[in-house]
């Protein structure tokens, strides 16, 4: 999985990814190194990729699930605002890549089918 995306729509796409796969390396990356992460569910933001992996772990245990869904992008320059059905962010771009500087999710929580 790439360090980034070339958009800020491509990045929705891989958190969600990071999210069903449940790869904490891959999600923290996707976000800057001096990110934050707001998640609610009475869990404490979190605060750079190492914070953000943590909580992430207590999401999936949580069976918390995010699906992109960008419903508007304002870009001006080297930064984002990304409201979704789920989420506000706000992405900038370096290095060439776009990452989450501040994400604002509100997760839901994913349906587990017992199988027979």
């Amino acid at each position: 999985m790439p360090a980034g995306a070339r958009t800020p729509e491509e990045l929705e796409t891989l958190l969600e990814d990071a999210f069903v796969l449940q790869d904490p390396r891959a999600l923290a990356q996707l976000f800057q190194a001096g990110a934050m992460l707001v998640a609610g569910g009475g869990l404490a933001e979190a605060r750079g990729r190492r914070q953000i992996a943590r909580v992430a772990a207590q999401l999936w245990n949580a069976e918390r699930l995010y699906l992109a869904d960008p419903r508007q992008i304002l870009q001006v320059g080297d930064t984002a605002l990304m409201v979704g059905g789920h989420a506000i962010n706000v992405v900038r771009r370096d290095d060439g890549f776009w990452r989450y500087a501040i994400s604002l999710l509100d997760l839901e929580k994913t349906t587990v089918t017992k199988q027979r």
